[in-house]
């Protein structure tokens, strides 16, 4: 994998951050580097994330899915990092038969269901205490749809949860295929665990070469000269903290599209404290060249623009014409078509001053996109480092918990404080 930070140099862009920043700030990334290797070495909570590609057994989870592994439809029942990293795989392998419930819109849920030949479709349900509220109860609807349907559910569901709770105490009365969820991982971290593989296993992609994909990027070198993940960390903090409170992430490969949104929540999850972290949004290239490009080069300017792109892809080439104003098409490709608009976007910034960074992958398939979800966990990691910030929390998301969870029966104070705001109705 090759970063580029070039276009986020301040001789280049504005806000930028010079060679000599970059120098000084190296400093702090050396001692970030020693406390992310003692927290890998001692396994700690959240840092034991960057050991996965050595300690998650894909042997194990073949096994253990292989009940299931005759199916042609998977679907994934949960929310946020218990689904995000499945989804993200899913896609990056080109696997539309892998669907994902991570939400619980009525007219969706009934749309995924109908759509799902339910004989043929194995369910992961995620969910490490066994108690998530949407999770459960798109298993229980998910469970009912089955019965109803002539199927046996408890032929087609395996549980990846924690080690007690609800969802464990199910899959032990009725003798589910359980996978477990790693100690000290947190979700949106899980990508390289069973959370994230487990899908890709039953419909039976290459879950080991994703792993060595991993890594392949887990080698690091106390030095954001050397190592990419440090790299952008250092540069996604040192933007923020000179104006680029907003990091678009704009991969230019369909496959990556999902990508996208579980970065998104990788970064505000977990640097999003503390009055710091930048706002992470998404964008597809080519797509939104044709409607966000426009802000990004002309709006305020707070924005870091992340491209990613596959160095290798397929190619369909594209006919040739005589007409006038489309000869220039004939006979090129698709994809050489794209990396132009690629490159014409990251021109484009530089142009005006904006900063941006290149991350290239060698290709979008196993290994890359392994490497590519390391790489990046690593980046937040050594972010929330030299932010100073808790990384692997989550106060906020848990008191939105808890209010929902008191809104449909449960008294606790969020709940109270959610009756209590002010509103101001205008109809």
């Amino acid at each position: 994998m090759r970063i580029d930070i070039g276009n986020a140099l301040a001789a280049e862009a504005s806000p930028g951050v010079s060679r000599d920043a970059l120098e000084r700030l190296d400093e702090r990334v050396a001692r970030a580097h020693d406390r992310i290797e003692r927290g890998r070495h001692g396994d700690e909570f959240g840092y034991a994330a960057l050991n996965l590609p050595a300690t998650t057994d894909a042997d194990d989870i073949t096994e253990t899915v292989a009940p299931v592994s005759d199916a042609a439809y998977v679907l994934v029942v949960g929310i946020g990092g218990s689904a995000l990293g499945a989804a993200t795989i899913a896609e990056a392998l080109g696997d539309s038969r892998i669907l994902t419930l991570d939400n619980v819109d009525p007219d969706h849920v009934s749309e995924v269901l109908s759509l799902l030949p339910l004989a043929e479709t194995a369910v992961t349900v995620v969910s490490r205490s066994g108690t998530t509220a949407e999770t459960l109860a798109n298993f229980l609807v998910v469970r009912e749809a089955f019965t109803e349907a002539g199927v046996d559910w408890t032929e087609q569901v395996v549980t990846i949860t924690g080690d007690s709770g609800p969802l464990h105490e199910l899959a032990d009365r009725h003798d589910l295929p359980t996978l477990a969820v790693p100690a000290g991982v947190p979700g949106r971290f899980s990508a390289l665990s069973p959370v994230g593989l487990a899908p890709a296993a039953i419909r039976g992609h290459d879950i080991a070469a994703i792993l060595d994909g991993g890594a392949r990027a887990a080698d690091l070198s106390p030095s954001l000269f050397e190592t990419p993940a440090y790299a952008y960390g250092t540069v996604a903090y040192a933007l923020d903290m000179r104006g680029a409170a907003v990091n678009a992430m704009m991969p230019y490969a369909e496959s990556l599209e999902s990508f996208a949104e579980w970065f998104a929540q990788l970064w505000a999850e977990s640097l999003g404290k503390d009055g710091l972290g930048q706002l992470p949004t998404r964008a597809l290239g080519a797509t939104d060249q044709h409607s966000q490009l426009q802000r990004y080069r002309a709006g305020p300017r707070n924005t870091l623009v992340t491209l990613v792109r596959p160095r290798e892809r397929a190619e369909i080439r594209v006919p040739e014409t005589d007409h006038a104003d489309l000869t220039s098409l004939g006979d090129t490709g698709l994809g050489e078509l794209l990396d132009a608009e690629f490159e014409a976007t990251e021109a484009s910034l530089a142009e005006a001053g904006r900063p941006s960074v290149r991350i290239e992958l060698d290709r979008v398939d196993e290994a890359g996109i392994g490497e590519l979800l390391y790489t990046m966990e690593t980046a937040c990691v050594l972010a929330g480092e030299l932010y100073g910030i808790e990384t692997f929390t989550q106060p906020a998301v848990e008191w939105g918990k808890r209010a929902a969870r008191g809104l449909v029966g449960e008294d606790n104070e969020e709940s109270e404080a959610v009756a209590e705001k002010t509103r101001l109705v205008v109809e």
